[in-house]
Parts: C-alpha cells; structure tokens; sequence
C-alpha cells in the first residue's frame, strides 16, 4: 500500500482542511505515515499571511522533494493562488498544483488534536490595507447551518470535548446566505445538541460582535468565555491606514461592555507592530491602549509586504531595528499583562480540557481553561481528552500549574 504524508502551515481552518484531504485520501489505497518517514505522496498545505510562511512553504515543498526525489508532490493552500508562477519557476515539474477551491470539504474526525476544528466560513470582505488573504480567499462564503450541525454532532459522538469554529472571517458568517443567518444562530442551534461539552470561537473581528452574540455567550454554558478580538494598533491614524473598520473608542467600548456583560470573559488580541507609516508616538499609542484594555494574551505580529496589497506602496517604512526593538517592548508589556491576570486565579478552581502531548521541559500535562489559560497538570492520572476540575495551586511568569485530583 502506499503512503502519504500531509505538511500543514497557517490557520486553524487550514489545519481543518487539511484533515478533509486527509479523509478523502485515506479511502483511496493510501496509508498516512507519520514524521520522519519517506512517503510516497506529500501534501504540503501552504500558508501566505507572512513573508515567513511563504519561505517556510517553499521549505517544505523542497524538504519533501529531497526526502524523496520520487514521490509525488501535491502543492494547495493560499500560496499557490497568487504565486502558483513561483512555485513551478522553481520546482518544474517536481509539483502539482491544487487551488483551495478543488480541496473537498468535511471531516468526520481530527487526528492528532484533542480539539476539533469546524470550518463555518470562508474568505473576507474586509480588504485591511496589509492583508493578502481576500486576494486568497476571496469573498466571504458560509456553509450551510445543517452541514455545520451534522458536522459537530458527529465530532462529539467521536468523543471530542471541545469544538471550536473556524473562518477566515468568523462574524461575517451566514451574511450571504438566504435567508440571513448569524453565528449567534449557529450557536443556538449548538445548544441543542445534549452532548456537547465545550464550543469556542476563534478569531472574530471587533465589529462583528453583536448583541445576539453577546447574549448567546451569557446564556450557553457551553460556549468558552473567551474572545479573539484583533486590534492591530492602538492608534487611529494607523488603524485608518490599515483600513481597519473599529477605532480605537470603538474596541475600548466593545471591550467595556463584554466585561460587564460577562465578568469572566477572556480577551485576547493581535498587534501588528512596524506598519508604514508608524511612528514612535502612534507605537507608543498602541503600547498604552494595549495597557488600557488589558488583554490576558496577545500575538505581535511584525509587518512585512504583501504582494498586491495597498500597504505595499505605503511610505515610510519602519527600519527591521525599529521593528525589532518595538516588538521587544510591547512583548514585555503583554508578558507582564499576561502574568497580573494568571495570578488573579491562584487558589482558584478552573475547568480544564486535557491534551494528550505532554509539556517537553518537566513531563506535566498539558490543558486548557474556559477562559483559555494554558495549564500544566500534575496528575499521576491519565486525563486525555477529560474535562476535569482543578485548582491552581502555583503561578509563575512562565507556567501555571494545578495538581489532580484537586
């Protein structure tokens, strides 16, 4: 029998992707080999957001063409629809190119993960300044309610504790269905389901929060008391810039009301750090409104040039010094931020999923909150894939940790 290997890069809705290539390659005579073993047929799943991904894309294409020269090579995800020239530039005839719109969709099961992802929504009309994906994606695209229904309930009579939808602009879900749908829709019909345990939702623009979904949030226990909001930057002129559609009165507002609507709820955020433009003032705007909404985690991103974007002919450029030294200072800021919220739950008892991978460094096991706080669990119990009630028993700026039984 031969075998396949799939290489995955980017998003949570690539990896979701990358599990229906799975499913619809294993019924074709092919066997999944893991890491480490030479494959018969690679999928690498590209990935385009960065500068970075496009190199750790051509990587991987290279590395699979070196681990053997005879294999077939199958190339997808978001690089290829831009740059699909580049890659047969440099690989010829060594490649095959599949486009997002030929990869089949739905899964049955996520191997690998203790939490399964379900792609609800695909592509953006949003068009940020810096942003290749809607040139990638294309226009926002929503999968019909019933199929996402049938979808979860068959992940959580596989046994999975937690599901978490997906999109590649989440709150623009079912705007282009007929008639109109919502995500504060779609979780409602979630709530149905008798046997599901946990829903959270990934990513979700600031202005798609809506008062339907604040209030399916407070309602169903299920759903995970935690919010993606990406700000990008503290600071008007930049947000303007980057076309973004919430100021920053608008996010501080949205931020206010969710934690006096739900007390408990977790907000974290994405920074881009470096955009043309930005000065030292608007960075050091960005740093003090990032102090003002206290986020309890935050990815900074340093920006680099999308081809085909309009953030490409902006000017000035921020020097890679500049970037560097900001991303350095705002990362301090956000670790402390981090480590002021964590500590507010020492002694505290906390719902915690558990992984199946174990922390690499002292053998813990690895879970995670509601509220989406990483956990290291001494337990001599074997929790994978429970949901089981812990206390924290010892925060440090690193980890936090709660032993089992409590």
């Amino acid at each position: 029998m031969q075998t396949f290997k799939i290489l995955t890069l980017g998003c949570k809705v690539n990896q979701y992707e990358s599990q229906a290539i799975r499913e619809n390659l294993s019924p074709q005579n092919l066997s999944e080999v893991s890491s480490g073993v030479i494959a018969d047929v690679y999928v690498i799943n590209t990935c385009t957001v960065t500068d970075k991904a496009d190199r750790e894309s051509f990587y991987l294409i290279n590395r699979a063409i070196k681990e053997n020269p005879k294999a077939k090579i199958i190339v997808t995800g978001c690089l290829v629809e831009k740059d699909k020239d580049k890659i047969l530039n440099r690989f010829g005839g060594r490649v095959e190119i599949i486009k997002n719109s030929q990869k089949t969709y739905g899964i049955s099961d996520f191997k690998g993960h203790d939490r399964a992802f379900v792609k609800i929504q695909d592509g953006c009309d949003n068009f940020c300044s810096y942003c290749k994906v809607p040139l990638v994606r294309g226009r926002s695209k929503s999968r019909p309610l019933d199929e996402i229904i049938k979808e979860v309930n068959c992940l959580t009579e596989r046994g999975f504790k937690e599901i978490v939808l997906t999109g590649i602009c989440l709150g623009a879900y079912g705007r282009d269905l007929s008639p109109k749908l919502s995500l504060a829709d779609v979780l409602e019909r979630l709530g149905k389901i008798n046997n599901i345990a946990r829903i959270r939702l990934s990513s979700i623009e600031a202005e798609d929060v809506s008062k339907d979904l604040i209030k399916a949030i407070c309602n169903y226990k299920f759903i995970s008391k935690h919010l993606h909001l990406p700000l990008q930057s503290g600071d008007d002129r930049i947000l303007k810039k980057m076309n973004r559609k919430f100021l920053t009165k608008d996010f501080l507002g949205l931020v206010s009301n969710l934690r006096k609507k739900i007390p408990q709820i977790a907000i974290t955020t994405d920074v881009i750090i470096g955009f043309p433009y930005e000065t030292n003032k608007n960075f050091l705007n960005t740093l003090n409104f990032i102090k003002k909404i206290n986020p309890s985690r935050t990815h900074i991103f340093s920006y680099s040039d999308r081809a085909g974007t309009k953030a490409v002919e902006f000017f000035p450029k921020v020097s890679d010094e500049d970037k560097k030294k900001r991303f350095l200072e705002l990362k301090k800021v956000c670790d402390n931020l981090a480590y002021q919220y964590h500590k507010k739950f020492l002694n505290k008892e906390v719902r915690v999923l558990v992984e199946s991978a174990r922390d690499k460094k002292n053998g813990f096991q690895v879970g995670y909150t509601d509220n989406y706080i990483k956990i290291l669990v001494d337990s001599k119990n074997d929790l994978r894939r429970e949901l089981v009630n812990l206390k924290i028993n010892k925060v440090t700026k690193e980890n936090i940790y709660a032993k089992y039984p409590c």
